[in-house]
């Protein structure tokens, strides 16, 4: 079993920058075995939407609307995921949920992002 905790969401102004947070804790071998990691996005009325992929060997992927604003990133120390968004657009608003996968799927509890104009 794998928890995972989001962090770092909140209120911004459009143009703004943010950095959200997902802490893994739990069964060390779930963690080894982790083959990709990714945050998704869910707006109201929407269907979760992939954001950004990073593989167990740090190959990242980015949806169109992320790339060259968005940067996924992690610490193997300290088991922690990261997504450092800027120049933030009001389209950006959303909960945003970590995911990874190791045979098995593993969510977080997502954080709400509000970019206002």
């Amino acid at each position: 079993q794998v928890h995972l905790v989001e962090s770092g969401g909140g209120l911004v102004q459009v143009g703004g920058s943010m950095r959200l947070s997902c802490t893994a804790s739990g069964n060390a071998l779930s963690l080894n075995t982790m083959r990709w990691q990714r945050w998704y996005r869910q707006a109201p009325g929407n269907n979760r939407e992939m954001v950004a992929t990073i593989s167990k060997g740090g190959i990242t992927d980015y949806e169109d609307f992320a790339k060259g604003r968005f940067v996924i990133s992690r610490d193997n120390v300290d088991n922690t995921l990261y997504l450092q968004m800027n120049n933030l657009k009001p389209e950006d608003t959303a909960v945003y949920y970590c995911n990874y996968y190791t045979g098995e799927n593993y969510w977080g509890q997502g954080t709400q992002v509000t970019v206002s104009s």
